[in-house]
């Protein structure tokens, strides 16, 4: 009787229930087509009531068969009462929150209003419809097995991974988190990272550990890529389950292996669901695979999420590209893991067994292992495809071959990216190209949301790292469209581990290659060229000129226009604002002592704007004479020396000889000539361009101060130390005064004060002046800058001098370990450094030692600056020296005579090294032994002397003013028209060494 009234009470509530449902469907379907949409939490539960529905129908269809069993009769009536709960809720929302056709305007107002705090409400009912849902559709399945069916014996638990194990497979932290986290009843993981970041091995490597610790649980993957091949998984979890009628054209495959996952009889499981990364998979209406296809579904259809069971007895491990989709899957962001690439150890180890065994142990060869991984990332799926390349093409392939191909250039390395060797452990309609791999997620984000695929696109050309916020919204909207929304297009490159924040959450960086395959992907879409002229635009308008209160900001976008100058772009306005952006990038670059940065930045510079403006423009003279300061100060002393005579020749045509350009431009071929030991010419061209800039520019101006100090310089190299020492100290007074004692100006004088005053022999003075220059570089630059560099030099020889030998030797060798690491072993600052190590050694009667490395750098400055070069002199007279000390007295004085007759040819007579050379040679005669070595210092020249306007320390009003009566109004104009287009980036007063020996 009581099981009867059951019956009765389940069947009226059903039908009572099936009829409030179907009204209140019908309300919304209403409001729909009267109003427009609906909000979304009403979309939501829309969604849901056909499922119900159609739930509750199947329920009594079977209670009306007969073949539900009493007990699920009675667990159901506490389901079926709890959704009539909800339904009369929902109906109270419905009626206060959604307008009806006969409410006054303010009403619907009031209405709409009221609606937004509703949703959560609507949407905790939605919640748990949808859990009843599960329920009835659960009961209602299992009841409509025969009894036949129910009784068949329980197959043996096993795994449907369609992939054997990796006998190779590197271990990561990550799966270790997995299986903690995993012992959760119910649990569910998703794995989240780019494609190929190896995602899908360790859910085979995970789940083949699982059935070795517990062979009693049943293992099943799905492929999620598309709702055919879930249904397909879901097959074949029923085919090896042998569940009764699997096999069926009508049978709901879903419903039936979500009902037998569900039933604790039926033994623990773990489920993994790969290549989750479209929602849409998950949420569309799905037929339930009946028939051979994935039929057209009805709104009453369930989704495949409704069909992924939340059972105790399994757990779940979900592989996915997208975040957002993960926590769809989940419902919470702490179930959600990162897989990140690997670290350098376990790449290499990754690297080492997939070559199985064939990398050599010698330094070498690790040393290009290490650099292969690293210029992959890290990326298993990359290392993976490099390792069985150089398999399959051995032993004409190595790591070291692979390694100089990748880095070849671009076509070279996507030709190996692109290479795709197959992976039986990888899902066989994926690609094993690292670059087809990605474009998936590229071809994706481009159907969702295309705003996003502009971010990105934007984002590939900067340097992967520091990308800055600030550059980036509003930059990569189209022509005439405001479709972007920054946070939701960002979000949606997080979501697929595109890019990442910083620390900061103001910037952002991404992987190497996924900015590499991104730029090829534009590539093909025949984007790419309209891009880079974006990007290249943008960072010119940014890069601040080189101001000294503007060095924060050109540290910070620096690497982005390193970046941008590998984006020459075609149009004539990009290339201007290209070679623009190089021009003021140069300068912080030789500032920070990257000479050979610099360089190539000046000849693109010049090049673009020999090509867009022509040879005699303003802008391109501009380039030229910055380019042959970054020339000078790399070394290259003869094509600097050609570059400044074609700048100064065009300035004068152009601008006059009394321009302030010109005679900066005249002031710095007075440089190079130093450099290249035309002392003479050098002298006189100094004092012309001196005089010229004391009349127009006047005593203090910097230029005028730079000059005073560049000529001290080479009268320190001259011999004239106390007319240098006088230079100095001018320059010094004035720009203590003016600049400040940190300023750089300020600290180069500070230091060539420091070397006049010890070759007159004040060395406690000297050593004064070379401690405080080198303190205030040290702050200012860091302790590696070139700058810094000579400063340290220039100290330890005065300590040589002083005879503190150890502290001399062991600064020289710091400096010397230093200046190769940033300069190289072949700059001659470099060798500067390693002649006065050979010199501190000589004093110290290491004469075996010292006569090694004088022999080396006579070799390398006869190489590099000539034989009759006064540096190459200087290498000369100290090798002479050390044979003396080692007893070859005959080859001694040859030497020690060839270099006093080549000084006193090039230097003259009564040049204190010419003497210093004669001295050695009549001591010897006498047999007296001076083991006095000839200790090289290097003076400190201005890097740059045009920037006149630029960088005075006069307002800018004020500077335009004096410009007006000093140059005229022509000359005012040009300067006025070449600061508006920023070519003043030539104005960053920098210093370099000059040999004073």
């Amino acid at each position: 009787m009581a099981e009867a009234l059951v019956v009765v009470g389940i069947v009226a509530n059903i039908i009572q229930l099936v009829d409030f449902g179907s009204r209140i469907l019908r309300r919304l379907e209403e409001y729909q087509s009267k109003f427009g949409d609906i909000p979304e939490a009403f979309r939501h539960i829309k969604a849901e009531l056909p499922v119900l529905v159609d739930a509750l129908q199947q329920t009594q269809s079977a209670i009306d068969a007969g073949s539900m069993r009493d007990e699920s009769k009675k667990a159901l009536l506490p389901a079926v009462e709890g959704c009539g709960v909800q339904i009369k809720l929902l109906d109270e929302v419905i009626a206060l929150a959604l307008p009806v056709s006969s409410d006054s305007w303010i009403r619907r107002g009031g209405k709409a209003f009221r609606s937004l705090r509703y949703d959560a409400k609507v949407e905790r009912i939605t919640a748990v419809i949808r859990g009843y849902i599960q329920t009835l559709t659960y009961h209602a399945a299992a009841s409509l097995r025969p009894l036949a069916d129910q009784t068949l014996p329980r197959s043996t638990p096993s795994s449907t991974v369609p992939f054997r194990r990796d006998p190779y497979f590197v271990d990561r932290p990550v799966l270790a988190e997995v299986n903690c986290r995993s012992q959760q009843p119910a649990s569910r993981l998703a794995l989240v990272g780019l494609g190929g970041v190896g995602k899908s091995q360790l859910a085979v490597e995970y789940s083949y550990r699982i059935r070795e610790k517990s062979p009693n649980t049943w293992v099943f993957w799905v492929h999620a890529s598309c709702t055919a091949r879930f249904i397909e998984g879901y097959r074949k979890i029923a085919e090896r389950a042998k569940l009764p009628r699997w096999d069926q054209p009508d049978v709901d495959i879903l419903m039936l292996v979500y009902s037998w996952l569900c039933d604790e009889a039926n033994g623990r499981w773990l489920m993994v669901i790969d290549n989750a990364d479209d929602e849409e998979v998950f949420t569309c209406r799905s037929a339930g695979g009946r028939g051979n296809q994935d039929q057209f579904a009805s709104k009453a259809a369930p989704t495949l999420l409704d069909s992924i069971p939340q059972s105790t007895n399994g757990s779940i491990l979900i592989t996915s590209r997208s975040r957002d989709v993960a926590f769809r899957l989940t419902g919470d962001y702490a179930d959600i893991i990162r897989v990140r690439p690997m670290d350098q150890a376990h790449a290499l180890t990754l690297l080492q067994t997939q070559l199985k065994g064939s990398l050599g142990q010698d330094d070498a060869e690790q040393e290009d292992a290490t650099a292969l991984v690293e210029e992959l990332d890290y990326m298993p799926l990359a290392i993976s495809q490099a390792a069985a390349y150089i398999s399959q093409r051995a032993p004409r392939a190595t790591v070291s071959k692979y390694l100089q191909d990748l880095r070849k250039g671009d076509r070279d390395r996507a030709k190996l990216l692109q290479i795709d060797l197959g992976d039986t452990r990888r899902d066989g309609t994926a690609s094993n190209s690292i670059i087809a791999t990605w474009q998936i997620s590229f071809e994706h984000i481009r159907r969702e949301r295309p705003s996003a695929t502009r971010l990105l696109s934007l984002m590939s050309l900067f340097n992967r790292q520091g990308i800055p916020e600030s550059l980036l919204g509003g930059r990569y909207n189209e022509s005439g469209v405001d479709d972007a929304d920054f946070e939701d297009d960002l979000n949606m490159l997080l979501s697929f581990s595109l890019v990442a924040t910083d620390v900061d959450r103001r910037h952002f960086q991404m992987h190497r290659l996924v900015q590499f395959s991104t730029t090829k992907w534009l590539m093909l879409q025949g984007d790419l060229e309209d891009w880079k002229e974006k990007y290249v635009t943008l960072i010119d308008e940014n890069y601040p000129d080189s101001e000294d209160e503007n060095w924060k900001a050109s540290q910070a976008l620096f690497p982005h226009a390193q970046s941008a100058a590998l984006c020459r772009p075609t149009s004539n306005a990009a290339l201007a604002a290209w070679a623009s952006l190089l021009s003021k990038a140069m300068v912080y670059a030789y500032e920070m002592g990257y000479y050979q940065t610099a360089q190539e930045m000046g000849r693109c510079a010049l090049e673009a704007r020999e090509t867009t403006l022509g040879a005699e423009h303003a802008y391109t003279l501009s380039s030229a004479s910055t380019l042959a300061v970054a020339l000078r100060i790399g070394g290259k002393y003869e094509e600097a020396e050609l570059m400044f005579r074609r700048a100064l020749q065009g300035r004068e045509k152009v601008l006059g000889p009394e321009d302030p350009l010109t005679l900066s431009d005249l002031n710095s071929l007075g440089l190079v000539l130093s450099e290249r030991g035309n002392y003479e010419e050098a002298e006189y061209i100094h004092r012309k361009a001196l005089k010229a800039q004391e009349k127009v520019l006047g005593l203090e101006h910097q230029s005028t101060l730079q000059s005073v100090g560049d000529l001290g310089a080479l009268l320190t190299k001259r011999g004239s130390y106390k007319e240098a020492e006088l230079m100095h100290r001018r320059a010094l007074q004035v720009e203590e005064r003016v600049f400040g004692l940190e300023h750089k100006s300020t600290l180069a004088s500070m230091d060539n004060l420091g070397l006049a005053l010890g070759k007159q022999d004040k060395l406690n003075e000297a050593e004064i002046m070379h401690r405080r220059a080198l303190e205030g570089s040290e702050k200012r630059f860091g302790e590696r800058h070139p700058d810094t560099l000579i400063c340290a030099r220039n100290l330890a020889s005065v300590l040589g001098f002083l005879a503190r030998y150890e502290e001399a030797e062991s600064m020289h060798q710091r400096v010397l370990d230093d200046s190769v690491k940033v300069l190289g072993e072949e700059h001659p600052f470099t060798l500067y450094s390693f002649c006065n190590l050979g010199s501190v050694l000589h004093s110290q009667g290491k004469h075996r030692e010292a006569e090694a490395i004088h022999r080396q750098a006579l070799a390398k400055r006869e190489k590099a600056l000539g034989k009759m070069h006064p540096h190459t002199l200087s290498s000369m007279h100290n090798l002479a020296n050390s044979l003396k000390g080692l007893g070859s007295d005959q080859e001694a004085r040859s030497l020690m005579k060839k270099c006093f007759q080549l000084r006193k040819q090039i230097l003259g007579p009564r040049h204190p090294d010419t003497e210093k050379s004669l001295r050695a040679l009549n001591e010897w005669a006498d047999g007296n032994h001076d083991d006095t070595a000839l200790d090289e210092v290097e003076g400190k020249t201005s890097v740059d002397p045009s920037a006149t306007a630029a960088r005075s320390c006069l307002p800018g009003s004020l500077r335009l003013f004096v410009l007006v009566l000093l140059c005229g109004v022509g000359s005012l104009l040009l300067v006025f028209a070449q600061s508006r287009n920023q070519v003043f980036a030539l104005g960053v007063v920098g210093y370099v060494p000059h040999d004073a020996a």
